[in-house]
């Protein structure tokens, strides 16, 4: 069994035990010694700048990542140079899971601000998994996750109404804001518009006027990328999760 590089856990900015999204992220669930061994292994390189590349399509996979700060964007590139965005990746989440296929990553990683990662070593990841039972469940679960995301990334394009797809994508932004103790009803948009439009599969134009509607029906409050919800209620109503008011 090879060993696992030992790094001083002191000179590390913020160890997964101080971490406050250590519930989100590979630490979930895990004892006070796992994370011990985790923080030994997971490095934290220098900060992301807006349009920086965390990793290219066709990279060697060296390693999985988890968002510290900042928003991260995953997208993938057609054969006649169409880009499709995949994923918004919020403090907390993973990306780089597409490198475990045939050990190179399948789409561009590339920051939407300021952002910085933590990395876990696909080199020490399997070591890794036999000293620290918790993270092997974990990685199941983020695994998992991933399934799911990908199918209801699939329905957003595939069936609903482009009414319904941003009413969806408000409410998937909010519950992920309230899973890490923020304001669930008010926050900024990390991505432009277009790329809205593009994780969406809509013109930016329609974007824009559903914000715009969704204002002047009270339902939202925009202030260029602040996003106040005004009622949650009628966003979810517009989506089918629950029955209109009486």
């Amino acid at each position: 069994m090879s060993s696992i590089k030992r790094i001083d856990v002191e000179h590390l900015k913020v160890s997964c035990k101080e971490c406050n999204l250590r519930e989100l992220c590979f630490p979930h669930g895990m004892s006070d010694d796992e994370l011990s061994n985790m923080d030994a292994v997971v490095e934290q390189p220098k900060a992301l700048h807006k349009n920086d590349f965390l990793y290219r399509d066709g990279d060697k996979s060296q390693a999985i990542f988890a968002v510290r700060s900042g928003c991260v964007k995953t997208m993938t590139e057609s054969a006649n140079g169409d880009e499709q965005i995949v994923g918004f990746h919020l403090p907390g989440e993973l990306l780089g899971l597409d490198g475990f296929a045939d050990d190179s990553y399948t789409c561009n990683a590339v920051a939407l601000e300021t952002s910085s990662v933590c990395e876990l070593p696909l080199d020490q990841l399997e070591t890794l998994c036999h000293q620290v039972p918790g993270l092997q469940k974990q990685m199941r679960r983020i695994m998992g996750k991933e399934v799911s995301n990908d199918h209801k990334l699939l329905l957003l394009l595939g069936k609903m109404t482009a009414e319904e797809r941003l009413a969806s994508f408000l409410l998937s932004l909010s519950g992920r804001m309230e899973e890490r103790h923020w304001k669930e009803n008010e926050f900024n948009l990390s991505m432009p518009r277009q790329d809205i439009a593009n994780y969406l599969g809509m013109a930016v134009e329609t974007v824009s006027r559903l914000f715009a509607t969704f204002q002047s029906e009270k339902i939202i409050d925009v202030d260029r990328r602040h996003i106040t919800i005004l009622d949650m209620h009628r966003l979810k109503v517009i989506v089918g999760e629950c029955e209109p008011s009486k």
